[in-house]
């Protein structure tokens, strides 16, 4: 299995630190709002890292933090006149019922900031005393030069670096001994949380809170740290930093970074009024479509938000459950039980469609191509399974359906729905119609089941539905 790692800039052949197990840190949102869809590519596209990872026998640890404290979590909570406690716990809920929604497992934990401020104080101390941090005024840094590594992973020479744009910096820049070096810990500022510290009442940096979390749930050494491609500089960089100066050892083996997603050609922005939450596109379509989207392209290659693209996702999910619900259809009217020798015969050709499935997987987590492999899956299902096919060839086809599309967090299998007994009656009348060439009232009846949401499709074995 390959992966692309930022830190070599190359793809390496994946080796755990221990054999059979994956210890997996992947940075989570900032508790402020509604999570947006940039915010749900990495959360769909490590999911899916993570689910191959286990479809392959590996046991994964997967820790995805939430970050409680923040300038951001601040300013919401002053504006509605509520604790920052408040605003972070709400947003948290909103969060985990959009990742439910995309179908995004829960992580093995979800640490939040705010219940792990003393192992972060702990850091930070091991940090003064090892000579990479320093006090001034309350306020703790980080020497940046004082780590000879800074700058491995973003591959930025020191001394052309500028400070990132997401400054955590409180007080002057006369107080730092250097320009680029970076807070741990600053001191609490009017109406702002705060914890004690030896050095003040205050809060964490937001770079420290990571490593703390990440070296407490997974130890000091990790297989694979990600996140968006905006994490590299300054906030991975500076956890580096942190994490092997105190630890004095590598942190992270294999560094994995998803690309940006654009709105229409352009950059999300809330100035430029194309800002999209999760919870809004989830008005518009089901959440499935949009991890089908998001997982239509490389995780690495910049992403293009549409309403057309959106469209082209729903169509192409369509087809797979259709194929789900075809041979669930079949199933239901299969006359016999096992396999023939043609069946098997054709069920040892679908091996292809998974070998497909899984070097698309292990070629750095090509997703474009294994949904491809899927679709030629589809393809073969439609082709080969009818009327005269066993109940357990269709059980092996759907199975297989089932399995590779979980991978992909694609919930294919959909439970059957109970129709009304009026449209239940309906169809029946609908059905009398046709067998009496009363055709005029079959159509007439179609329209109005589709009227009601109910798309109907006659083929050789009979009739299926579904909801428009």
């Amino acid at each position: 299995m390959k992966l692309y790692n930022t830190l070599s800039k190359k793809k390496e052949e994946f080796i755990p630190l221990e054999e059979g197990k994956v210890r997996m840190y992947v940075c989570g949102p900032t508790v402020y709002n509604f999570i947006h869809i940039g915010n749900a590519r990495p959360m769909i596209v490590f999911d899916t890292v993570r689910r191959y990872f286990e479809y392959k026998g590996y046991d994964v640890n997967y820790v995805s933090n939430f970050t409680d404290v923040d300038d951001k979590i601040i300013k919401k909570a002053i504006e509605e006149g509520v604790s920052s406690d408040e605003i972070s716990k709400r947003y948290i809920e909103e969060c985990k019922k959009d990742m439910a929604g995309m179908n995004v497992l829960p992580a093995t934990t979800h640490p939040l900031a705010t219940e792990e401020i003393g192992g972060m104080i702990d850091m930070i101390g091991t940090l003064i005393e090892k000579g990479y941090a320093y006090e001034k005024n309350g306020t703790v840094y980080f020497r940046t030069r004082q780590f000879k590594d800074y700058g491995k992973l973003s591959h930025k020479n020191l001394d052309d670096l500028r400070s990132g744009e997401r400054s955590l910096l409180v007080t002057g820049e006369d107080e730092k001994e250097d320009a680029l070096d970076f807070v741990l810990w600053k001191p609490k500022k009017e109406g702002e949380p705060s914890w004690e510290s030896p050095w003040s009442d205050g809060r964490p940096g937001w770079h420290i809170e990571c490593s703390e979390m990440s070296k407490k749930y997974l130890g000091e050494q990790i297989d694979i740290h990600a996140g968006g491609e905006d994490l590299v500089f300054p906030h991975h960089e500076n956890e580096i930093a942190q994490s092997e100066a105190a630890n004095g050892k590598e942190f992270a083996k294999y560094w994995m970074h998803n690309a940006f997603l654009n709105i229409d050609n352009r950059k999300m922005s809330k100035s430029l009024g194309n800002f999209r939450t999760v919870r809004e596109i989830s008005k518009q379509y089901d959440l499935q479509v949009l991890r089908f989207f998001m997982l239509s392209a490389h995780y690495r290659s910049p992403l293009n938000f549409s309403a057309e693209l959106m469209e082209a996702s729903k169509n192409g999910l369509e087809r797979i459950v259709n194929a789900a619900d075809s041979l669930k259809f079949l199933l239901g009217n299969a006359k016999t039980e096992e396999m023939t020798a043609e069946e098997k015969e054709a069920y040892e050709k679908t091996h292809e469609y998974v070998k497909a499935f899984e070097h698309a997987m292990e070629d750095d987590f090509n997703t474009a191509d294994a949904v491809a492999s899927v679709f030629d899956l589809v393809k073969y299902c439609n082709t080969t399974a009818n009327a005269d096919s066993s109940k357990e060839y269709l059980q092996k086809l759907l199975k297989l359906l089932v399995s590779l599309t979980d991978v992909l967090g694609l919930v294919v299998d959909r439970k059957e729905e109970m129709l009304d007994a009026d449209i239940e009656k309906l169809i029946e009348e609908r059905q009398a119609a046709r067998k009496a060439k009363d055709f005029a009232r079959g159509d007439a009846i179609r329209d109005e089941l589709l009227e009601k949401g109910i798309v109907l499709k006659d083929t050789r074995e009979g009739v299926q539905w579904k909801r428009a």
